[in-house]
C-alpha cells in the first residue's frame, strides 16, 4: 500500500479526477504470496498499479474492479489454490487471500483522509487505517494521539496501531450485532512489537515460533555462535551472535526499541542474565521485562541485582518467574504460558478463566 499510495493521491487530485477502485488484500491463509495490505489501483480505462498476489489474480481481479466501478458496491473476493481442473483463478503457493475491491471517489473526505495518511507516513507517525468490508465502505484514522469514537471497534484499532499490526476486528462477536461491529479491515503502518529473547535454548525456540505468529518482530541474541544460528531459531525475524547486555544497550542508545518491546531473558546463566537485567530495567524505554527462573534463582539473581546497583523501584518492574501458571513443563507449555503473560499485561488483564468472570469479553 506504501507503494501505490502516493500514485492514489495523485489520481484523485487531478482537475478531472475519475474514480478509482482500489484492491487489497485483507485476510491471509497458508502461504499467501503477499501480506496483508499489498494493494492495486484499477482505473476507469484498465490501468493497473501495484499487485495482490504476484500476478496470480490480477486479471481477475481487473473484471471485478470494472463491476465495482459501475454500480460503487464494495465486494470481498475469495481465492484458494490453484486447481488444473477449474476455471477460476487461484493462487500457485497453497495459500488463500481475501481482496476487498472497493470504489475511490475523488470526495474531499476521501482525499482528507488520504492526505492526512501520506503526512502520518512522511513523518513516520504510526497510524492505522480501518476500513468496514460493508457495500459502502467507511474509512477511519487512529493515531497515538487521535482515537477514532467509532462505536465498539476503538479498543481493537488501538491495540493493532499499538502493537504494529494489520488484521480483521469484528469478527465472530458475539456481543453485538454486526451493524454495530461490522468487520473491518485494520491496516497499520508502524513498526510491529519486537520480542528481544535472551538465550539460545528450547525455551526460546518455541517462544521464537509463538511471538511470530503473534505478529511480533523477534530478536534471538546469545554470545554463543555454535547455538546461535538461524538454522536452530528459522521463525525468528533477527539472530543475534553477541553479549545480550551490549546489544540491548545498543539498541535502547539507538532508539530501536520502546514502551511495545518485551525482553524475556531465558539463559538460566547469572554471567549473561544479571548484566542484561541490569540493562534493561535500569532504562525506562522497555515495555516488558521477564526472566526465567526457579524461586530460588530468582532470590538470587535479585540480591545479584541490587549489588548491581537497582533500587526497588527498578526491581519491581521485573517478571520473574515468568509466565502465567498453567502448570506446563514443556518448552512449548512453557511459550504459551509466557505470551499469555505478555498479552494479559498489555491488555491490563486478569488472566483469570473467562467462565469465572461476568461482563463483555472484549474490553472497552
Amino acid at each position: 500500500m506504501r507503494d501505490v499510495l502516493r500514485s492514489l493521491t495523485e489520481l484523485l487530485d487531478t482537475g478531472d479526477a475519475r474514480p478509482v477502485a482500489l484492491c487489497r488484500v485483507v485476510g491471509t491463509t497458508g502461504s499467501a504470496p503477499r501480506e496483508l495490505g499489498a494493494a492495486m489501483i484499477v482505473t476507469e480505462d484498465d490501468t493497473v498499479i501495484g499487485s495482490v498476489s504476484g500476478g496470480c489474480v490480477e486479471s481477475a481481479l481487473v473484471h471485478t474492479a470494472r463491476d465495482v466501478l459501475a454500480d460503487g458496491v464494495a465486494v470481498v473476493e475469495h481465492y484458494g489454490v490453484d486447481d488444473p481442473e477449474d476455471p477460476a483463478p487461484g493462487l500457485t503457493c497453497g495459500g488463500q487471500i481475501e481482496v476487498l475491491v472497493e470504489r475511490v471517489a475523488p470526495t474531499a473526505e476521501r482525499r482528507a483522509h488520504l492526505t492526512r495518511l501520506v503526512a502520518a507516513l512522511d513523518d513516520d507517525e504510526p497510524i492505522s487505517w480501518a476500513t468496514t468490508l460493508t457495500d459502502d465502505t467507511d474509512w477511519y484514522l487512529a493515531t497515538a494521539a487521535a482515537q477514532p469514537s467509532w462505536r465498539r471497534l476503538d479498543h481493537d484499532v488501538a491495540d493493532l496501531l499499538a502493537t504494529g499490526r494489520s488484521g480483521l476486528i469484528g469478527v465472530d462477536d458475539c456481543d453485538a450485532p454486526s451493524d454495530e461491529r461490522p468487520r473491518t479491515f485494520v491496516q497499520t503502518f508502524a513498526p510491529p512489537a519486537r520480542l528481544i529473547l535472551i538465550g539460545a535454548n528450547d525455551f526460546v525456540r518455541a517462544l521464537s515460533s509463538l511471538g511470530t505468529s503473534l505478529g511480533m518482530r523477534v530478536t534471538v541474541v546469545d554470545a554463543r555462535p555454535v547455538f546461535a544460528t538461524r538454522a536452530r531459531f528459522p521463525d525468528a525475524d533477527d539472530v543475534v551472535v553477541g553479549w545480550p547486555d551490549r546489544y540491548l544497550a545498543g539498541e535502547i542508545r539507538d532508539g530501536r526499541v520502546g514502551s511495545s518491546t518485551a525482553i524475556c531473558v531465558m539463559t538460566h546463566d547469572p554471567k549473561f542474565d544479571v548484566p542484561t537485567l541490569r540493562v534493561a530495567l535500569a532504562s525506562s524505554t522497555l515495555g516488558f521485562v521477564g526472566a526465567l527462573g526457579s524461586r530460588r534463582t530468582v532470590d538470587d539473581r535479585r540480591q545479584r541485582l541490587r549489588d548491581a546497583g537497582l533500587d526497588d523501584e527498578q526491581l519491581a518492574r521485573l517478571r520473574s518467574p515468568l509466565g502465567l501458571d498453567l502448570g506446563g513443563h514443556t518448552p512449548g507449555e512453557a511459550a504459551v504460558a509466557i505470551a499469555a503473560q505478555l498479552i494479559a499485561e498489555r491488555h491490563r488483564a486478569t488472566a483469570t478463566p473467562l467462565h469465572a468472570g461476568s461482563g463483555p469479553i472484549h474490553r472497552r
